[in-house]
C-alpha cells in the first residue's frame, strides 16, 4: 500500500480503514491515462515565453515588444486574445484600452481600424521613466494572424480572455481553431484560458488536434488528487498547466506536484517569473516552461548556467 496511507491509518484508525479501503479498491479498479506528447511540446526545454511579448521592455503585445524578445532567442510568446466589434482576432490583455494607449473604451465595442488609429505605447515608460515607444509605428494593435505570419519560426501561447457568457467570448473558440486551421499551425500554437469552459469549447471543434492548458478547476483537481494520495484518479485533460509558484498560499511549485504532472505527460510551466534565481530554481525542479516579462534575464540565465 502506498505510504502515505500506511501512515494515515496508524492515525485514524478504524475511519482510516474504511478509507484505505475505499483507496485500494479504486486503486484496483482504474487505470491511469497518460497524454500522448503533442508537437508543440517536442522540441528542447525548459521554453522560456516573453509575456504579452515582453512587456517589462517594450509595450506589451506590440511588434516592438515581440521584435525585442525575439533578439533574446525565446521560444515564443505568451500572448492574450481578445475579439473586436468586428470579429478580428487581436492580440490584447485588457478588457479595456485604457491603461495601454492614449484611448478609452472597450475593445469588443471597436473595430480593428479605430484599434490601429491608438497609440499602445503611450504609456509605457523605461527604466529612465522616458516614453520612448510614443508615436511609435511598432507600437500598435497587432491581430493574431499578423503576429503568427511575422514570427513563423516562435510558438504562441494564446489566453482566452473573453468570458465564456459574453458575445466575443461565445464566438472566440469557433474563430480561434478556424484561424488554425487556415494557417496551418496546428502544431505551433496552444491554446488556454483561465476559463475552463473556453477551453472545452475550443476543444469540441480542435479534438485532439492542438495543444491545450488548463483553467483553474483542472489546477485545483490536480492538486488535491496530489496531496490527498488519490493521484491515481486524476485524468489530465491538458497538455501543460502554466501555474504561478503559488497561489492562496499553496505552493505548487514542489518538485514532487512537478513530477506528478510530468508523469502523465502534462508539462509544467510557471508565470510571471522576472527574477533569476527563481528561473534556476524551477529549472532545477523540473519545470518545462517560463513565462516572463524579462527575456534578457532569461537568455542570460540560460547561457551562463546552462
Amino acid at each position: 500500500m502506498n505510504k502515505c496511507f500506511k501512515g494515515f491509518l496508524t492515525a485514524v484508525g478504524v475511519a482510516g480503514g474504511v478509507i484505505g479501503g475505499l483507496w485500494v479498491g479504486t486503486k484496483l479498479m482504474s487505470e491511469t491515462k497518460i497524454r500522448d506528447i503533442k508537437p508543440y511540446f517536442r522540441h528542447r526545454s525548459p521554453y522560456v515565453f516573453a509575456h504579452r511579448g515582453g512587456m517589462g521592455l517594450a509595450p506589451e503585445h506590440t511588434v516592438a515588444a515581440f521584435d525585442k524578445a525575439s533578439e533574446f532567442d525565446v521560444d515564443g510568446f505568451e500572448v492574450d486574445v481578445r475579439m473586436t466589434k468586428d470579429e478580428e482576432i487581436v492580440v490584447f490583455h485588457d478588457a479595456y484600452v485604457d491603461r495601454t494607449s492614449n484611448g478609452a473604451g472597450r475593445v469588443s465595442n471597436m473595430t480593428l481600424d479605430e484599434l490601429r488609429a491608438l497609440d499602445f505605447g503611450y504609456h509605457f515608460r523605461d527604466v529612465e521613466g522616458n516614453h520612448p515607444f510614443r508615436g511609435s509605428e511598432d507600437a500598435k494593435i497587432v491581430t493574431l494572424r499578423e503576429l503568427i505570419r511575422k514570427y513563423p519560426d516562435k510558438l504562441i501561447n494564446i489566453d482566452i480572455k473573453d468570458t465564456p457568457e459574453s458575445y466575443e467570448g461565445s464566438l472566440m473558440p469557433s474563430l480561434l481553431y478556424r484561424l488554425t486551421t487556415e494557417l496551418d499551425v496546428v502544431d505551433r500554437v496552444l491554446v488556454t484560458s483561465f476559463h475552463d469552459e473556453q477551453i472545452e469549447r475550443f476543444r469540441l471543434y480542435s479534438g485532439d488536434d492542438v495543444a491545450l492548458g488548463a483553467g483553474e478547476d483542472q489546477v485545483r483537481n490536480a492538486y488535491l488528487a496530489y496531496s490527498t494520495c488519490f493521484k491515481h484518479l486524476y485524468t489530465p485533460k491538458a497538455d501543460t498547466f502554466q501555474i504561478p509558484p503559488r497561489y492562496n498560499n499553496i505552493p505548487l511549485d514542489r518538485e514532487g506536484f512537478i513530477d506528478y504532472l510530468q508523469s502523465l505527460n502534462v508539462a509544467v510551466g510557471y508565470w510571471v517569473i522576472n527574477e533569476m534565481d527563481e528561473m534556476d530554481s524551477l529549472i532545477q525542479k523540473g519545470a518545462h516552461s517560463i513565462v516572463t516579462d524579462f527575456p534578457d534575464i532569461s537568455h542570460h540565465l540560460l547561457n551562463e548556467r546552462y
